[in-house]
């Protein structure tokens, strides 16, 4: 991409400020040393230097590799003093490699090696005006360009690993909701064919004997029945626990006013509000729709505690509302950080997503939290 392959803005910064040091440094006839004799090579020296460190993070071993053979080269010919923005520039590059590439890497070492080469050819061009302090000032400097570049590199390890383990544990935490969505509705689809199959053959023991046609349809239903049941233990089989292996029935939001009466006896305040008149669900949305409720009443005994929460169920033409909201933690029960963010919401977005629908949640002015899905009828 384009955009990649431009220097960023702090690079453009840093770049212009090494030119500016280097140009202000050699032109003001530096102060503190003799003015170069070849000032217009350092002029330019001085600006391919800031070159350099404007591309620096394209090729950070390549271009500290060349630049340090280039200044050695230099005071092993002029002979002159070295100037304050070479050191400087010397450090950038180091902090840089150091900072992008793994501490480990022959690349890593040669680069210190040429680092310390430079360093010890400027000391040597610097005798005759450096005492013993500026030689252990500039050895503590390099020391510590070097160590921010391998503390900013271990820093962005470390950022990356907790991204990609986050990433990982909310893979996890949907492939585990969707486990479970697949062993209840295994047992929503087993019921209704369970059912299908015995009706078909009920129908069938009741023909008469010259329904003959009628009766080899109905026991080529039976037989897909009893077919489909086999091959829907086999699938699912894998995502069931042994505790788990039977049919067992599932709850529905027929059953809310039990599940409120639970949460109740554990401290939280639960009102039920519903809207709109009833309707027939399906046994998979009925199931993630009680799923949904229980979940968001869960996170809140959680995170809140014993606080007040009321639930509403809206039932409109083409769609089923549910919102759970609650009043804020109690006194001495602060929201957990993770209220937001927990992987129970995962597995309420995973089961809104099953019948094409939303999940939002956040906190809401002035205090508590609230939960609102959508689910399409």
């Amino acid at each position: 991409m384009l955009r990649s392959r431009l220097p960023a803005p702090i690079d453009w910064l840093v770049a212009v400020v090494v030119a500016l040091f280097a140009l202000a440094e050699e032109l003001s006839g530096r102060s503190m040393a003799p003015a170069r004799e070849h000032l217009p090579f350092w002029v330019a020296a001085g600006l391919l230097a800031a070159g350099g460190v404007l591309y620096r993070r394209r090729a950070p071993f390549g271009i500290l590799i060349v630049y340090s053979a280039a200044n050695v080269a230099a005071f092993a010919l002029t002979r002159e003093l070295p100037a304050a923005w070479q050191f400087y520039t010397q450090l950038v590059l180091l902090f840089t490699l150091l900072s992008e590439v793994p501490g480990r890497s022959v690349k890593t070492g040669v680069g210190v090696a040429a680092t310390g080469a430079y360093v010890a050819a400027m000391m040597a061009t610097s005798s005759p005006a450096a005492g013993p302090g500026d030689y252990a000032v500039a050895l503590v400097m390099t020391a510590i360009a070097a160590g921010a570049g391998l503390a900013v590199r271990r820093h962005r390890v470390l950022a990356v690993q907790a991204a990609e383990r986050g990433e990982l544990l909310a893979r996890e935490a949907v492939a585990e909701e969707r486990a479970r969505l697949a062993r209840e509705l295994h047992d929503i689809v087993a019921h209704s064919v369970s059912v299908m199959t015995m009706q078909s053959g009920g129908v069938r023991l009741m023909l008469r004997d010259d329904q003959r046609r009628e009766r080899e349809a109905l026991t080529t239903v039976e037989q897909a029945g009893h077919e489909a049941l086999v091959e829907l233990r086999r699938m699912v089989g894998l995502l069931r626990g042994p505790e788990l292996d039977r049919l067992t029935p599932q709850p529905g939001l027929d059953r809310l006013d039990d599940l409120l009466e639970q949460f109740g006896s554990a401290g939280l305040a639960v009102t039920l509000e519903v809207l709109g008149e009833p309707v027939p669900l399906s046994a998979g949305l009925d199931l993630s729709a009680y799923r949904i409720v229980q979940e968001s009443l869960t996170n809140t005994l959680k995170h809140a505690g014993p606080t007040r929460a009321v639930v509403t169920v809206a039932y409109r033409p083409r769609e089923l509302r549910l919102e759970i909201a609650d009043e804020g933690p109690v006194e001495g029960h602060p929201r957990a950080a993770s209220a937001e963010g927990g992987h129970g919401l995962i597995g309420m977005r995973e089961r809104a997503a099953l019948f094409q629908g939303t999940l939002t949640a956040g906190p809401r002015p002035p205090r508590g939290f609230h939960v609102e899905a959508v689910l399409h009828l």
